[in-house]
Formats: structure tokens, sequence, C-alpha cells
């Protein structure tokens, strides 16, 4: 359908979750579509590196709501096995200085702080005011915020975190080849791929779009933007004037700060499988380890918020020697040396991600619906940060990109297409 004065009919910036649902919808419907991605691979924040010959999810890495969850269908058909079995965060833990009646004390707490928000949200739309004010678990609630969001309780809007929890479910799955590999790996064949092409400028004009890279321009009748918020706001992508306000909802929307980093387990050590520990649950900026996730003989690594930040801020090496120190604390003297470090994300410092997820920030939720919202039925905006209620969501993500992909087609082709992903 692509005539001279167009290179191709769609193309999507953005090869994560939401530019292949994208894809995936657009794919057999008698258009050309192009997904320019500006890293070298596939996936986004879904990304699993096979290190030691295991597949280790450096980004989302939990079928979330696993049973409304559309990557499911899509590992389902592919013959891919799903682990079943539920998340450890909330069951007992071994700990040398966390009670069982002390963890139930601070679980009680979370639930108490999760149903005032649920039930009476502050008016700030503050989530921190609905803490107790001096409550002893606070600090842990803080951390929890770290892992959930990437930011503390001041900078979340209770609207935007009441929003996720009613539409989600406690059926947290896991794809034991890999989430990122799942999600790279279900980019439709008749979709042109286009890996290191970043787009560094947006132009309008009539008529179509105008997309500049480092290779050259692309014209095309649509375009889906999926890029995260901080990229939209950040100084790698040039934005037309009239863009402003998507410009300042995703300012609204910033990416939280959550990293990963994994630890291998060698030698003879006891070490329960399938077991969450706190570093400290009175700090609101405390690490929390995973053992032997999926039976693995490695240590899964969760940093939130300002304790994330220090990834980028100390480097690799220091954080990864400040975890085995905590390690130490935990597991006993001789734990170092069965522990050596393997491999460890870094995506604030990733120029095309700039960041974990999501967060609305206090008053903010709104801003959702403006930077879901098409432009001139030219431009048209996809990402787990336009999703309503699925924001901070591999699954959400690809929604958002189907419903973006179901924007482009009833603006170029004529009749509805065909209900698909």
């Amino acid at each position: 359908m692509t005539g001279k004065t167009f290179d191709v009919d769609v193309a999507i910036v953005g090869g994560g979750a939401a530019g292949i649902g994208a894809a995936r919808r657009l794919s057999g419907q008698g258009l050309t579509v192009w997904l320019l991605e500006a890293s070298q691979r596939l996936g986004g924040r879904a990304w699993t590196r096979h290190v030691d010959g295991m597949a280790l999810d450096m980004g989302c890495g939990w079928l979330h709501t696993a049973d409304r969850n559309a990557w499911r269908p899509i590992a389902e058909d592919l013959g891919w096995e799903i682990d079943h079995r539920p998340a450890a965060w909330d069951k007992p833990q071994p700990h040398p200085r966390f009670s069982a009646s002390e963890q139930a004390e601070a679980h009680a707490a979370f639930r108490a702080w999760h149903d005032r928000l649920m039930a009476s949200p502050p008016v700030s739309d503050k989530a921190s005011d609905a803490l107790d004010d001096g409550g002893r678990w606070n600090g842990y609630l803080q951390a929890m915020s770290g892992y959930i969001s990437g930011a503390p309780l001041e900078r979340i809007s209770a609207a935007d975190y009441n929003a996720y929890e009613r539409a989600a479910t406690e059926n947290n799955w896991r794809v034991p080849r890999g989430y990122g590999t799942l999600v790279a790996a279900s980019l439709p064949p008749d979709v042109v791929c286009r890996p290191a092409t970043p787009v560094e400028r947006i132009s309008l004009g009539a008529p179509g779009v105008t997309l500049s890279t480092p290779s050259g321009t692309v014209r095309c009748r649509a375009a889906i933007l999926t890029m995260s918020t901080n990229v939209l706001t950040g100084d790698t992508l040039r934005l037309p004037d009239a863009l402003d306000p998507w410009r300042h909802a995703a300012s609204r929307l910033p990416l939280g700060c959550d990293e990963k980093l994994f630890l291998r387990i060698d030698g003879d050590i006891e070490l329960p499988t399938e077991t969450a520990l706190i570093a400290d649950p009175h700090d609101p900026d405390s690490p929390v380890f995973y053992l032997r996730p999926l039976d693995r003989p490695v240590i899964e690594t969760f940093l939130g918020g300002r304790s994330a930040w220090r990834v980028s801020a100390e480097g690799e090496a220091a954080t990864f020697d400040a975890l085995l120190g905590m390690l130490e604390g935990l597991l006993g003297s001789d734990a170092r040396r069965h522990l050596r470090p393997l491999v460890a994300s870094s995506w604030s410092s990733e120029t095309y991600v700039r960041g974990s997820y999501s967060h609305a920030l206090p008053t903010h939720a709104g801003e959702r619906a403006v930077l879901a919202a098409p432009f001139e039925d030219t431009l048209f905006f996809a990402g787990e940060a336009t999703h309503p209620a699925s924001f901070s969501t591999a699954h959400g993500a690809l929604e958002t990109g189907i419903r973006a992909a179901d924007e482009v087609l009833s603006r170029l082709l004529p009749e509805p297409p065909a209900i698909r992903i």
C-alpha cells in the first residue's frame, strides 16, 4: 500500500514488549511495517542473559497476573514451560535478625497500609500519607516501594497504585527459558526489524511522519512510539513542539530505579531453595536476596530506589562487595567463599531506557491517558506507561502495543481488521 511518498506504511519505534505487541497486531494486515530498535537486541526492559548455562532475566522476570497475562498463551503456543510456583516474598524467612513474630508484624503493617490506601486514599494522593506516623515498619514499607515502584512512597500516586492493585491477581508465574527470550522471540517474520537504529528526530508534515536516524530518514504514513518516558523527556530524541503536551505527561510518569545483581553459588553450602531474605527490614534502602530461584545455583538480588542508584554511582564491583558483606551476616562467615559475582543490570545508565518502569507522581495518574492519546492520526503512543492499570509490566506494555496498532489500523484501513495478537 506504500506509495512513492513513503518508505513504509507504519514504523514502530522501539522493540520492547509494546513494540512487538504492535508488530504482532499489524502483521498480516496488508501494510508494510518496520520496527526500529535503538539497541542491538529486541526485548527492551525484557532481557534474558545466558550466563553459566542459565537464563537470567535482567529485567522483568514474572508473568504478573498470569491468568490474564497475554504473554502466557503466547508461551504456551510455543510449547514453552511455565513454572507455576508462587513467589517467596511472603513466605517465612530464616533470618538471624528478623524473627518470625517480627515478620508477621511487618507483613501485617504492609497489609494495613495497603488496605488504608485502597479504602481511604489520602487527599494529597501521596501513598506515604497512608503510613502510620512513626510506625515501626515504615522502613520496611519504603523498601517494598523500592521494589514495587523504584521510588519512595512520597513520590507515588495513591490513585495510580490503587488502579494497579484492582487490576492485578495473585498469580505470578515464570518462564524458565526467560521472559526476555519470550518477548524477543515473538516478533512476526513479516515485520522488518532494523536493530541499532535509534530515532534521533521526529518531524511532522503533510503527509505522514519523518524519522531521522544515523543511517538515514524513514518516511512513513504513521508511527507508533514505544520508548520509555525518561527517553521521551531526555536529550537523545528531538520532538516537534506540537508534542510538548506528551512530553509534559511523560515527565509526570518517570521511571523508577530498580536493578538486579546475580551471584553464583559454588561448592557445598546449604542454602534453601526459593527463599527471600531482606538484608535489613528497618532500612528503606535494603536489598532483598532471592535464594536459588527456579532451583538454580544463584542468588538473585533486588535493589530498589536509592540502593539501586548506587550501582551506577559506586560501580558494580563496590556493590557486589557490599552485598557479599551483607550475605555473610545473613548466611554465616563461610558464605563469601561460596559466592562469586556473576552479572548485574544497569537500567538507569542505559542510554535508550534510563530507568526501570514508570510510576505516576502524586495527583498525576491521569497523565497516562494523556500520553496514550494519538496525535493527529499520524503518531500513536504505546508502552507500559500508557496503560491505565497494568503499567510497569510486560503484559501491560503488550496490551498498549495492540491498542496503538488498532488505532493505526482504524486510520489506515478502510475495513475493520480481524482480531488477533
